[in-house]
C-alpha cells in the first residue's frame, strides 16, 4: 500500500480505504478462486494494483469516460483504475464465469457504483467504448483486430480514444506492421521499482 502512496500521494480517504482492503480481499478469494498466483499474493500491490495504475501515468481520463477491460481476469487493470478514477465507468469482461464471480464480489465489497462485469467474450459485445484496457491477454495486432469495433470515434480526453495495453518484454517485431499507429510508454520511466524494468504500456489510437 505505501507504493500506491509514494505515487500517488493525493489519494482521498475513501479511495485509501479502498486500495487497502485489496490485498484482504485477493487473499480471501484467491483461497477460493485461484485467480492470482499465489505466490504474487504478497506482492499484490506492486505486480498487480501498481501494474495496473500505471495507465493513469499515461492519461488522466475524464468525467464519464467510458473504459472496456478485456480479459480482467480477477479485475486488473480495471479494478484499481475504477478506485482512482470513480467518475469514469468500466465494464469488465472476462470469458471465465469463476473470475468474474471474484470481481463482483470485490467491487460490491468496495461499493464501487462506477463498475459492471459481466461473463462473456469480447467478440459478443456490440457496445462501443472510448478505452479498451488489458493486461496482454493475447497478440496485440489481433487484439486490435478483435476490439477495435468496440471504439467510439469521438474524442474527450486528452489522447484520442483508443487501446492502452498493459505488455512486458521486447514485442518490436510483434508490432512492425502497425507501429506507425502505436506509442509505447516505458512504465520505468514512472515507477522505479525492478518489477517494471521491462513493463510497457502500448497506445493504439483509434485512427478511422
Amino acid at each position: 500500500m505505501k507504493q500506491i502512496l509514494k505515487y500517488f500521494p493525493h489519494l482521498t480517504e475513501t479511495q485509501i480505504d479502498q486500495f487497502s482492503q485489496l490485498k484482504k480481499l485477493y487473499s480471501f478469494w484467491n483461497e477460493q478462486i485461484n485467480v492470482i498466483s499465489r505466490k504474487d499474493i504478497d506482492a499484490i500491490y506492486e505486480h498487480h494494483v501498481l501494474h495496473s495504475l500505471a495507465i493513469a501515468k499515461v492519461i488522466n481520463f475524464k468525467k464519464d469516460t467510458s473504459i472496456l477491460d478485456v480479459g480482467t481476469g480477477g479485475g486488473f487493470p480495471g479494478i484499481p483504475l475504477a478506485i482512482l478514477f470513480p467518475e469514469t465507468n468500466f465494464f469488465l469482461i472476462d470469458s471465465i464465469g469463476k473470475k468474474i464471480k471474484v470481481v463482483k464480489e470485490i467491487t460490491k465489497e468496495l461499493k464501487l457504483n462506477n463498475v459492471n462485469s459481466e461473463q462473456i467474450r469480447v467478440e459478443n459485445i456490440k457496445k462501443k467504448y472510448d478505452f479498451i484496457v488489458s493486461r496482454a491477454v493475447t497478440n496485440f495486432p489481433k487484439f486490435v483486430t478483435l476490439v477495435k469495433k468496440n471504439i467510439h470515434t469521438h474524442d474527450k480526453n486528452p489522447l484520442p480514444n483508443g487501446i492502452l495495453y498493459l505488455k512486458g518484454g521486447d514485442f518490436n517485431e510483434e508490432i512492425k506492421d502497425i507501429k506507425n499507429s502505436v506509442s509505447i510508454y516505458n512504465i520505468s520511466d514512472f515507477f522505479e521499482e525492478e518489477f517494471f524494468e521491462t513493463k510497457k504500456i502500448v497506445y493504439w489510437e483509434c485512427n478511422y
